[in-house]
């Protein structure tokens, strides 16, 4: 299948992997960030690690929008859900995020709160249609990526005087977070770790293009390489970061050409200006509050704003003290390195964001490194004996 079988090619995998050890400088370590969990999921799925040579280091950063939510926006959407007169659509990976005290829209929804899973916004916008005795508002999350089909969908609704359809608005930007993956000050006290160069997110660059990393490359000194999300996608984006590295370079260069241009998809950044406008600052998990790095709803839209409509509080709230979720979204910490990882903490009984999402860290881990982990310590004992 083209753009599938072609780049999951592994002897060119492997080909390239040796292209990389051959470049990469003994003296020196790589320590590249995967900003997007969609790479994540590569990298474990494909055994991407295994073909590196061991100092080329991968580090999971925080881009998965469902990891990074606090768990304060996960409370508010809880107490908005159990109002009698709100149906709350959202995606399904929502549904199992632990709020305060380990608890979920999916327990909402058992205890009574309707709460209805969509796998569109037309979806809700169609549950606002059938249903106008119902306030639906629709839990909107995500990157630039879903941020376009959120403004559709208040397009349509204003279109077709839907007048019980409301978002509640959760949609954050990539930029801001690279800058505070490296500066912020929560990250700072917090641990952080050394990072020479970034994969930047593929489906986000689709839709923002590559220049807006421009100045963070400028700023930081550090390259970034837009890629996709195939195993060949990945290992070709970290071969041209080393080639980087190597060369003293740090500009953006663009590995998914096929899909991403400098400039991006211009329509869909008018119609998202268009609705929404940047915050002053919004929570992020594992990186505390960063100025600009969140969306909401322009004033002239404040009826479909769920926060002004409902007269929303978000409380504050701590993560688990035992769940390292925040240092695993920042880089400082690996999986396996959270004591609650395999234990409390499964797919099946998730204490954290990153064991909840498909595209989390730990679940990556979980579904498919921690298997070659164990393989690696048993060939390592097998050398020694």
């Amino acid at each position: 299948m083209k753009y599938i079988d072609e780049y999951r090619d592994g002897r060119l995998a492997k080909l390239i992997g040796d292209r990389i050890a051959a470049l990469a400088d003994a003296a020196r370590s790589y320590c590249l960030m995967e900003f997007c969990g969609g790479h994540t999921h590569a990298i474990s799925r494909y055994g991407l690690e295994d073909l590196l040579p061991a100092n080329v280091r991968m580090i999971h950063g925080p881009g998965c929008p469902v990891c990074v939510l606090p768990i304060g926006r996960i409370d508010a959407a809880i107490a908005l859900a159990t109002r009698p007169e709100i149906t709350l659509c959202t995606y399904g990976d929502l549904m199992r995020v632990p709020g305060t005290n380990r608890s979920s829209l999916l327990e909402a929804k058992a205890a009574g709160a309707d709460v209805r899973v969509v796998y569109s916004t037309l979806h809700a916008l169609r549950i606002a249609e059938a249903e106008p005795e119902r306030e639906v508002v629709f839990f909107a999350i995500g990157f630039e990526t879903t941020t376009p089909p959120t403004a559709l969908a208040l397009k349509t609704a204003i279109a077709k005087g839907l007048g019980n359809f409301s978002v509640f608005c959760n949609h954050v930007v990539t930029p801001a977070a690279m800058h505070h993956v490296l500066e912020s000050p929560p990250v700072r006290k917090l641990g952080t770790i050394k990072i020479h160069g970034f994969i930047g997110p593929a489906h986000v660059s689709a839709v923002i293009g590559t220049k807006p990393y421009e100045l963070f490359a400028e700023k930081f000194c550090k390259p970034v390489v837009v890629a996709g999300f195939e195993p060949l996608d990945v290992i070709q984006a970290i071969l041209m970061l080393v080639q980087q590295i190597n060369d003293g370079r740090h500009v953006v260069e663009n590995q998914y050409i096929r899909a991403v241009t400098r400039h991006g998809n211009e329509k869909a950044q008018a119609e998202v200006a268009n609705f929404f406008e940047l915050r002053e600052s919004f929570e992020w998990r594992g990186l505390g509050e960063l100025p600009l790095s969140g969306l909401r709803l322009r004033p002239q839209y404040a009826a479909y704003d769920a926060e002004k409509r409902f007269s929303m509080v978000t409380p504050r709230a701590k993560d688990n003290p035992a769940c390292d979720c925040g240092a695993i979204l920042r880089g400082a910490k690996q999986p396996a390195e959270c004591k609650l990882f395999g234990t409390v903490c499964t797919p099946d009984t998730p204490m954290g964001s990153c064991m909840v999402s498909s595209e989390g860290a730990c679940a990556a881990h979980w579904t498919y490194g921690r298997f070659r982990e164990k393989a690696r310590q048993a060939n390592a004992m097998k050398v020694v004996t």
